[in-house]
C-alpha cells in the first residue's frame, strides 16, 4: 500500500484497531476552539440526541409527510463472491456481503424509527480495514416518491441479487430497482480512476433532486450524473477528469449551481478538502478551501453554507468526537463552528423546523449504535 493511499467513502480505509478500543463519548458541544483566524466561535447552537438504533445511518431527507427517512448502511455480510467477478483490491477488498441488511428507517416527529425497507443489500470491507458496512447511501424525494441510492451491492461487493444503483420505494416498503449504476460506470469509465483505489461498482454516496430528476456524487470513480425517474443515467461531468482522485462526497445545489465537497485520501490531511462549484457547462471551480473530510454540504436561507466534517484535527484516521459543522459566510468572509465533538458525522439536512439532523456514528459502531442528532443553530 502506498504511504498515501487514497480513501474511499463506501469503505472508509482506516486502522482497524481504532473502532476496537475507541470508547463512545456522548459529550457534545456548540463551541469549539478556533483553528485559524477565519474560524469562529459560534455560542447560539444546540445539541441533542434526536433519535437512536440506526446500523451505519448515512444520508437523510425529510419527506412530505414530515418524517425523516434515513438511509443505512445496515449490517454487512458474509457471502463471497470471489471467482465470480473482479474483486475490490486488497486491503480494503475482498468484500463480503448480503442480499439483505441494507435498511431505510422513519423516523417520527417526536424521535421514534420504524422499519421502512429492511431487504436492501448490504456489504463490508475486509477484515483487514474493519469489516466497514456500506449499504444504502442517501434517499431523495420527488414529489411524494422516494428514491434511493445503493453504494453496497453489486458482485464485487458481494452481492449477487442487485446492482448498485437507485431504487424507487412504495409506501408498503415494496421497491424497484429503476437505474442500473454498476453497468453504467463499467460501460461509461471516468478518465482518471485510481488503480490503486478502485471499486467496479462504485461507491455511490449522496444523491439530491432537481426539477423532477436526480442527481449523485460517486466518490471513488469521481463522478456527477443525472438519473431520470425512468431509468435513463447522463453524465453531468467526470471530476475526475480535471481534478484527480480527490473523492468527492456531498452534493447541494444553489442558484444554479452545484457545489460539492470532498473527502480526499488517506491519511487524512487537515484542511486538505475544498467546497467545489460546478456550473452548468460543467466547469469545476474551488469556491472555499480549508476543510478536513467533508461529508455534507447545505445552504441556508441567507446563502451561507454548512459544512460538516467528518473528523478534524491531527488525527491521520477517522477518529470519533473530532467532527464538527462549520458555517461559511462568503459575504462576511468568515469561517463558524457551529457545532463541535461529534462523533463519526456521515450526513445532515435541513428539517421543516429549520434545525439540521445530522447522522452520528454513521460507521465503525456496532448494530444499532447509530444516531441522528438534532440541531438548533439560531444567528
Amino acid at each position: 500500500m502506498k504511504t498515501k493511499a487514497p480513501l474511499k467513502l463506501g469503505s472508509i480505509i482506516m486502522v482497524t484497531l481504532l473502532f476496537a478500543s475507541c470508547q463512545k463519548d456522548s459529550t457534545l458541544t456548540n463551541r469549539s476552539t478556533s483553528a485559524n483566524s477565519n474560524e469562529e466561535n459560534v455560542s447560539a447552537a444546540s445539541v441533542k440526541v434526536f433519535a437512536t438504533g440506526l446500523n451505519n445511518p448515512r444520508g437523510l431527507k425529510f419527506g412530505p409527510d414530515g418524517n425523516l427517512y434515513v438511509a443505512e448502511g445496515g449490517k454487512g455480510g458474509t457471502d463471497s463472491t470471489i471467482g465470480m467477478c473482479t474483486q475490490v483490491i486488497p486491503d480494503v477488498g475482498p468484500y463480503t456481503g448480503s442480499n439483505r441488511g441494507g435498511r431505510i428507517s422513519v423516523i417520527s416527529p417526536d424521535g421514534k424509527r420504524t422499519t421502512l425497507v429492511h431487504d436492501l443489500p448490504s456489504s463490508q470491507t475486509s477484515p483487514a480495514t474493519g469489516s466497514l458496512v456500506s449499504g444504502v447511501a442517501d434517499v431523495a424525494f420527488i414529489g411524494h416518491d422516494l428514491y434511493a441510492i445503493l453504494a453496497g451491492a453489486g458482485c464485487s461487493h458481494g452481492v449477487t441479487s442487485l446492482p448498485n444503483g437507485v431504487v424507487k420505494v412504495n409506501k408498503d416498503g415494496s421497491w424497484k430497482l429503476i437505474a442500473d449504476l454498476s453497468a453504467y460506470q463499467q460501460t461509461h469509465p471516468v478518465k482518471n480512476p485510481e488503480e490503486d483505489d478502485f471499486e467496479p461498482d462504485g461507491t455511490w454516496y449522496s444523491m439530491i433532486d432537481f426539477r423532477g430528476d436526480l442527481y449523485a456524487l460517486e466518490p471513488n470513480h469521481g463522478e456527477l450524473v443525472k438519473i431520470t425517474t425512468n431509468g435513463k443515467v447522463h453524465r453531468v461531468v467526470d471530476i475526475s477528469a480535471s481534478q484527480g482522485h480527490i473523492v468527492p462526497t456531498a452534493l447541494t445545489r444553489r442558484n444554479g449551481n452545484f457545489f460539492f465537497g470532498n473527502l480526499d485520501t488517506f491519511p487524512i490531511v487537515p484542511r486538505s478538502a475544498n467546497i467545489y462549484k460546478v456550473d452548468d457547462n460543467g466547469n469545476i471551480t474551488v469556491w472555499a478551501e480549508g476543510f478536513t473530510t467533508v461529508l455534507g454540504v447545505l445552504f441556508d436561507e441567507q446563502g451561507r453554507l454548512y459544512v460538516l466534517e467528518n473528523t478534524t484535527g491531527n488525527v491521520g484516521v477517522p477518529t470519533p468526537g473530532t467532527g464538527k459543522i462549520i458555517r461559511v459566510d462568503k459575504k462576511a468572509g468568515t469561517k463558524e463552528t457551529i457545532a463541535s465533538k461529534l462523533s463519526l458525522p456521515t450526513a445532515m439536512t435541513w428539517g421543516p423546523d429549520r434545525k439540521l439532523y445530522v447522522s452520528n456514528w454513521g460507521f465503525g459502531v456496532g448494530k444499532g449504535e447509530g444516531q441522528i442528532l438534532q440541531i438548533t443553530v439560531k444567528n
